[in-house]
This record gives C-alpha cells, structure tokens and sequence, in this order.
C-alpha cells in the first residue's frame, strides 16, 4: 500500500533511537511537482531521504554522461549542520549510476534548488523518468575548525605514508 505524499511511515516516527532535528523543505513548484514523492525516511533505521528526480518525462543517460538532475526541492537545513547527497546503492550496481561529486554537500546558509550531479559508470544508456530516487539526502552535524599556522607538526609513525602505503 502507497503512503500519500509526505508522510512517514509510523514505524518511523515511533522510533526514538535518532536525535530529531527538524528539516524545513519547499517545494519549488508545488503544483507542478504534487506528483512527485515528497523525500521521506523508507525505513525505521534509515539514515537517508530518497530525493526524487523532477524531470519532465524520461532523460537518457548515455554511457560517461554526466548531467545535473533537478529535485524541485529547496531546504533549510539548520546551522551546525550538513546535508549530504549520496549514490543509492541500488542504482550503482544494477545501472552503474553514481554521483560525479561523492558526497555532495549542502550547507545550512544554501537556499537554492537541490541539484543531483548524477554519471553513468556502467556499459549501457540509462533511462532516468520523473519521481525516480536518484539520490539520499543524509544531514550530517559539521564543525568549523579553529585554523592554527604553525612551523612544526607533531610526528606520527605513518608521517607522509599515502595512497596504499599500508599494501593491497
């Protein structure tokens, strides 16, 4: 059974594992969009919204393309806090669908339309249609580091090992 737009599924808000915080979204064009499935927790231990994708119709997604994907959502997303936009999983492994800049991060003073930098890492064309989730919203809280120019760091074992210096 379909749940009506923007609700949560009660086995959600029942739950009281998760620290609430609460995340104002508007819809751009709400009477354009009414058709597209408000972002929402899917299950009780989520930690992403499905974000839709609100184009018109289908969009063919060639090989190596890269397109940006509109979700006609706008967020307010509260100070101390992130919004990152993560591939879903299902999508990566059947279709090679991924994100060119992953994670993607919304700020808290970002107001603009959430934009979804979708690729197409797998060996066929891939038809995206409107009100598919092409991503997950997951908020994240941030710190701003107090930034210290020194002459001298502190000595680690590692020191400048990178890039496979600990093997395979």
């Amino acid at each position: 059974m379909k749940r009506p737009s923007g609700s949560v599924p009660s086995s959600v808000m029942d739950t009281e594992r998760f620290e609430k915080l609460t995340l104002k979204i508007r819809r751009l064009n709400p009477e354009r969009d009414q058709d597209l499935q408000f972002p929402e927790y899917m299950s009780p231990g989520a930690s992403g919204l499905d974000l839709p994708a609100a184009i018109a119709g289908e969009l063919i997604l060639a090989p190596g393309e890269i397109r940006l994907i509109p979700t006609g959502l706008v967020l307010a997303i509260p100070p101390g806090y992130e919004g990152q936009v993560r591939p879903r999983s299902g999508l990566a492994l059947k279709h090679g669908i991924g994100l060119i800049n992953s994670p993607g991060t919304i700020d808290s003073d970002y107001r603009g339309e959430v934009g979804i930098a979708v690729i197409n890492l797998g060996q066929k064309p891939f038809t995206l249609r409107r009100g598919d989730r092409i991503a997950q919203l997951v908020i994240n809280k941030v710190y701003q580091a107090r930034i210290l120019l020194v002459d001298d760091l502190d000595q680690t074992e590692r020191a400048d090992g990178g890039f496979g210096h600990s093997g395979r």
